[in-house]
């Protein structure tokens, strides 16, 4: 490749990258215009009110009918999904209880951190007490629980 069509591609390369920020920035101007309020599109500040309730009602639908038909022998594992689940609802709810200021974001938070940690423990007690239902009543007595 010669010194002139590295420069070349180098132009041309150039001018692809002001095209991109072009985009990027219309695309975020975009994307204001879609968040203001009064928007095409929203429903003058009771949009966020309604799709949230949608959610939450559409989740307790989801999570009642997830739950009633899983089968005995899937419990233990599906705890321990859960017990990892909250974890990352703990990350959340810190990260939401850490600012400075008592906002209700932080009263949330801390309550937040409270419900996950009682779930998380409360778990992995339960999935402890399923995982003993399996073992033979004599191993347990002798801690040989798992050798044969």
């Amino acid at each position: 490749m010669s010194m002139n069509d590295l420069v070349g591609a180098l132009t041309n390369l150039a001018n692809d990258q002001q095209k991109l920020a072009e985009f990027a920035r219309a695309l975020a101007q975009q994307a204001q215009n879609m968040a203001a309020p009064g928007a095409a599109g929203t429903n003058s500040g009771q949009g966020f009110f309604i799709t949230g309730l949608t959610v939450f009602v559409l989740a307790c639908f989801v999570g009642y009918y997830v739950v009633w038909r899983v089968t005995p022998a899937l419990h233990s594992p599906l705890m321990a999904v859960t017990n990892a689940v909250s974890s990352v609802i703990i990350v959340g709810a810190l990260l939401a209880a850490g600012p400075v200021d008592m906002t209700p974001s932080k009263w949330m938070g801390l309550g937040a951190v409270a419900l996950a940690s009682i779930n998380i423990f409360g778990g992995f007690i339960v999935t402890q007490r399923m995982l003993s239902m399996y073992k033979k009543k004599g191993d347990v007595k002798n801690g040989k629980a798992g050798k044969k």
